[in-house]
């Protein structure tokens, strides 16, 4: 059968994919030499009728082959089946049962195979041979580099077969948004403005299939022929590197945010970071412009790739350029956010030529910020009470009834009074920050404290820290079941108190512990019978008294009293205010599990959790009739199947970038190989972190990635690659503290501190270093972990 057009067809497929997309462009009025399509079978005289037809006796035409997946989106079938030149009448049929044949041989099966194409026989393309001045290929974007913006032409002098086969190299043309540029020695084929035709030529069939294509052209007499048009397949992999640049870093919030996390959870996580870090601006009172310019900014703190959540450096770094000193602050910064490598200096410099304002102007709003940061200090107290009675006015009762709409009142009175105002955290971390600095900078330069060891025991028994509190009552609760007295009093009071503690605990999805207190009594149980038969507790080792102020000069000792006082005051504070951060998060579980329960009553959703696979906005368009998409069971299935993929999948490296938006990148550009790399030792065969809580112990270590089933026993090491709140339940037990991220001003390092736990945190690859049954040797005070046994 021959077909010169869809009208000949059953179906449009039979053409096969380089017939059918040469008919679609010349119905779309693009210039395709003449052609018919003599399907698989089609006797010799039927082919030969259509010769003569179409073409005058002398003419020469091509045949090529035209499969049904050939030239597609997925598969490109290039150079798999025969292709004939300059093929006469006479044996124009013979050509053409060559093509079809060429579906079964070897390499294309073998294609077929590799690639989970679909097999049968191409039908033949039959086209008239040009004789062209030039030819050749042309892309509508650069398929090296990535680049969308840019168009590459290569051509050679007559056929574009020499160019497909390598005999001829090609003269190479760029067209970006000027004029196209000639790249290479190659030159003398095409001039500047024919490069540019067959460029335009190339984003016509982009435009025209709404992807990137890759074409064959000819240029005869002046006349700009199409041969072929098909997608680039492989553009779908590459980032464009024209677009803009973010990079990804999980260095401190992997520690709240650990592995995969929850549409519900990573929304609500980031509508926190925009409310609270547009705060910060206000507060360090950064040009009310600037702050309205970068709204983008606050709402991209940080973002969600592959299940995952990570800070958004380049708007992190926005930030900070929105503040005065910029380059002081760079360094606190990176500091504050455990970041271990800098940002681009390309990247910082655009950052600080977007908010130039000259040496004085800077220096105005340095002193006004200076100034209001004085402010801020001296009310600090009164703010942090202030808050305090905000948050007790929020929180009070929770709604006890089951209309929605109460619930969701509340939740938008949470938002209002707390998450839009979360001024007291803000700036005592901010002070926390800089006094914890200043006072271990005083202790190295003025008590030779090289290691930091006094600095940490300073900044021990800190005194009403809610944070360690759990772990007291749970050891009381253990002592009090091995003396065989009951403790279902203190066990109920615990629950009542720090029942929204859990392990994960700002995932909104984690379960708590009065959502299942079984993790809870399993810690106190399994103490109590080490404690029942003379073990004791395993951490009593670390037994280091706290710091004694150092014997100072008159001024320096003022000085030093008045610094390590408010370092104290600031981390105790810290700490307690990040408790109250989990109740509100907490509350927050609460109203969405309720809202969830309603839902599910609807029919909406399978079950009250299935709330958490749908995103915030979501969820309050949902209740408040603002959203064009009604949520549904089919919307839950299917991000339960996307969800469930990305915990299946590796974790993406620490730190990478992305060009344009993530979701679409297949590849991403590990920025973290070098540093992940050292997984052995240093040369000493000693293992070095940050020295968080002083003492020594010897022991054999148990790597934990779930603490659900930790399993510690007399005497082990805990080895983490994380800690958060909900992991205290284990501290009892444990004879010390080894943590691959987190700093000394992190929740692991401050309750260890409280605790007497010999802690070391910051320690590159500790998971991976060492294995479950090593025995190693630690010591708290100057950061060394001694490997003194292989893993049993």
């Amino acid at each position: 059968m021959i077909a010169r057009g869809f009208g000949d067809v059953s179906d449009p497929a039979l053409l096969g994919g380089k017939g059918r997309v040469l008919e679609e462009l010349r119905a779309a009025g693009f210039e395709v030499p003449e052609f018919f399509v003599a399907l698989p079978g089609a006797p010799d005289e039927e082919i030969l009728a259509a010769f003569d037809a179409d073409f005058g006796a002398g003419e020469r035409v091509a045949v090529r082959s035209s499969a049904v997946e050939e030239d597609g989106t997925e598969h490109s079938f290039a150079g798999q089946f025969e292709t004939f030149l300059e093929v006469g009448r006479d044996e124009l049929a013979e050509r053409c049962g060559a093509v079809w044949e060429s579906g079964a041989s070897e390499r294309v099966r073998v294609y077929h195979g590799r690639r989970g194409a679909s097999g049968g026989r191409p039908a033949a393309l039959v086209q008239r041979m040009l004789s062209p001045d030039a030819s050749g290929v042309a892309f509508s974007a650069d398929p090296v580099s990535g680049r969308r913006g840019v168009a590459v032409v290569a051509a050679v002098r007559g056929l574009g077969e020499k160019l497909v086969s390598g005999r001829s190299d090609a003269e190479t043309w760029e067209a970006g948004r000027g004029r196209p540029q000639r790249i290479g020695e190659n030159r003398g084929v095409l001039t500047e403005a024919e490069a540019g035709r067959v460029a335009a030529l190339a984003r016509s069939c982009e435009d025209y299939y709404e992807r990137p294509q890759d074409i064959e052209w000819a240029l005869e007499a002046g006349r700009l022929w199409l041969l072929q048009s098909r997608p680039i397949t492989s553009m779908r992999d590459l980032p464009d590197p024209d677009q803009p640049l973010r990079i990804w870093d999980n260095s401190n919030i992997a520690e709240s945010y650990p592995g995969v996390s929850s549409p519900l959870t990573y929304t609500f996580a980031r509508r926190a970071y925009e409310h609270v870090y547009r705060q910060f601006c206000h507060i360090m009172a950064a040009p009310r412009k600037r702050v309205a310019r970068n709204e983008s900014t606050f709402r991209s703190m940080i973002g969600q790739v592959r299940g995952r959540i990570y800070y958004n450096l380049v708007s992190w770094y926005r930030l900070l350029g929105m503040l005065p000193g910029f380059a002081l602050n760079r360094p606190f910064m990176e500091q504050m956010m455990g970041v271990k490598e800098p940002m681009p200096e390309a990247v910082v410099a655009a950052i600080e030529a977007e908010n130039r304002s000259g040496k004085a102007a800077d220096l105005l709003r340095l002193t006004r910020t200076a100034g209001g940061l004085v402010w801020r200090y001296l009310r600090l107290r009164r703010s942090i009470e202030r808050f305090f009675a905000r948050l007790r006015d929020a929180m009070g009762e929770a709604p006890e009834g089951r209309d929605e709409y109460e619930w969701l009142d509340h939740y938008r009175e949470l938002e209002g009074k707390l998450l839009e105002r979360w001024d007291a955290p803000l700036v005592n971390d901010f002070f926390a920050m800089i006094f914890s600095g200043v006072l271990r900078t005083l202790c190295s330069k003025w008590c030779g404290d090289a290691h930091g060891e006094l600095a940490n025991r300073l900044l021990r028994d800190l005194g009403d820290v809610v944070s360690a509190e759990p772990a007291r009552r749970i050891r009381g609760m253990a002592e009090r079941a091995a003396a065989g007295e009951s403790i279902e009093a203190d066990f109920a009071a615990f629950l009542e108190t720090f029942g929204d503690r859990c392990f994960e605990e700002l995932k909104l999805e984690s379960p708590t512990l009065r959502d299942d207190p079984g993790p809870l009594r399993e810690s106190i149980e399994a103490l109590a019978g080490r404690l029942a038969a003379g073990e004791g507790s395993p951490g009593s080792v670390a037994g280091e008294p706290a710091g004694v102020v150092p014997d100072l000069p008159f001024v320096k000792g003022l000085v030093f009293r008045w610094v390590l006082r408010e370092a104290r005051s600031c981390v105790r504070h810290r700490e307690n205010l990040r408790f109250e951060r989990t109740r509100v998060f907490g509350r927050v579980r609460r109203v969405m599990r309720t809202l969830g329960a309603r839902l599910a009553e609807r029919g909406l959703v399978a079950g009250r959790d299935d709330v958490f696979y749908l995103q915030l906005e979501e969820i309050l368009a949902h209740f408040e009739n603002t959203s064009p998409q009604p949520i549904s069971e089919e919307l839950v299935r299917f991000r339960k199947r996307e969800w469930q993929a990305y915990r299946a999948e590796a974790p993406r490296p620490d730190r990478f970038q992305t060009h344009g938006a993530p979701g679409a990148c297949r590849q991403f550009e590990d920025l973290t190989a070098p540093r992940d790399g050292e997984t052995e030792a240093d040369a000493d065969g000693v293992l070095r972190g940050l020295g968080a809580c002083a003492g020594v112990v010897r022991g054999k270590v148990r790597v934990v990635d779930d603490p659900r089933n930790a399993g510690l026993r007399p005497g082990e090491i805990l080895v983490a690659l994380q800690t958060d709140p909900g992991w205290v339940v284990l501290f009892p037990a444990a004879a010390g503290l080894l943590v691959e991220r987190g700093s000394l001003l992190s929740h692991s390092a401050i309750v260890a501190r409280e605790m007497g736990i010999p802690a070391i945190v910051s320690i590159p690859a500790v998971t991976k270093r060492l294995a479950t049954g090593q025995e190693v040797e630690m010591n708290g005070a100057t950061g060394e972990v001694r490997v003194l046994t292989e893993s049993s």
